[in-house]
């Protein structure tokens, strides 16, 4: 019996190696939660023909969105655990664990963390008739309580946390108003249906650019090189909203190690490779291209903040 079980487990590894070796041999999916033409999207459709260079197969962007990044992120967490359905999600994923009761599924439980391909600030942007500043929008908010409101990609996003942490520290009544992605939060902003939103680099910058929207602050740390006349969150009077969103590649809990290994390996190539490089860069996204050990640690520490968050700001899910 000892033998046959020892057999089975070497048969059982050997397919795994199999697999690893021979990893990829047709094309492989990566699901993103939102629609096109946001920060996510297009950040995603720049490591997409890296990972198919690198690894000779074609990885095809499919856009599944619908329940704030749930449906794709279950899709994925129950998807065969073979590299061939792979998630390319942001913060939301972290956020969703405390924002969601009963979710489906275990973002710690249920993936495995192959890399972080970049990360980017998020910055408030503004309709004009907000105001040109940090102090002008809020002394709009406090002369009207609850007339303002403020758009997001949806529920859970680092935008939507960004909008509540910044009522909780600015002591404001602000309504949220979700959409269905980035591109029509947006729009809405642009089109004057709501005051302000807060988005990420890649998303806002040919906005603000062209005059549609106005850039008041960044919610970080340090100022945006490609916008550095744009102050931080604390330099415009209100401080600790600092909300970044990452941009990151996770495969099924199950899958092989070394596959893993090839997808972050592959990963922080593309993130390193000088003509990605520039195009992050220009779109105000930072490359990091961390390894799947560095990831998970980050992800256990960013469930853990994000929890803290929610609790804080009293967020719910809309």
């Amino acid at each position: 019996m000892r033998g046959f079980v020892l057999a089975s487990l070497l048969i059982i590894l050997g397919a795994g190696n199999a697999l690893s070796q021979s990893y990829p041999s047709r094309p492989v999916r990566m699901l993103v939660g939102f629609p096109p033409g946001g920060g996510t999207d297009i950040t995603a459709r720049l490591l997409a023909p890296k990972l198919s260079e690198f690894l000779g197969q074609p990885f095809v962007v499919e856009n599944r969105p619908g329940a704030a990044t749930n449906l794709a992120t279950d899709v994925v967490a129950k998807a065969a655990p073979d590299g061939y359905t792979l998630l390319f999600t942001t913060t939301a994923l972290a956020i969703n664990m405390s924002l969601y009761k009963n979710l489906p599924f275990d973002a710690l439980r249920d993936f495995a963390p192959v890399s972080v391909f970049a990360e980017s600030p998020n910055l408030l942007v503004a309709h004009k008739s907000a105001g040109a500043s940090v102090a002008e929008l809020l002394s709009q908010a406090r002369a009207k309580p609850g007339a303002l409101n403020y758009s997001s990609a949806g529920s859970g996003t680092t935008q939507h946390l960004a909008g509540e942490m910044f009522k909780v520290r600015s002591n404001t009544q602000i309504v949220h108003i979700p959409y269905k992605g980035t591109a029509a939060s947006l729009t809405a902003v642009i089109a004057g249906e709501v005051q302000f939103s807060f988005a990420n680099v890649p998303a806002i910058l040919g906005h603000v650019k062209s005059g549609r929207l106005h850039a008041l602050a960044v919610a970080g740390p340090h100022r945006s090189d490609l916008m550095p006349e744009v102050p931080t969150m604390k330099e415009a009077g209100v401080e600790g909203v600092e909300v970044p969103v990452w941009y990151a590649l996770l495969a099924p809990a199950a899958t092989p190690r070394d596959v893993v290994a090839t997808l972050g390996s592959a990963t922080a190539r593309a993130a390193r490779a000088s003509d990605t490089k520039q195009r992050l860069v220009e779109q105000g996204a930072d490359p990091v291209g961390n390894t799947p050990e560095e990831f998970t640690k980050l992800l256990r520490a960013e469930v853990v903040k994000y929890a803290e968050i929610v609790r804080i700001s009293g967020a719910k899910p809309e």
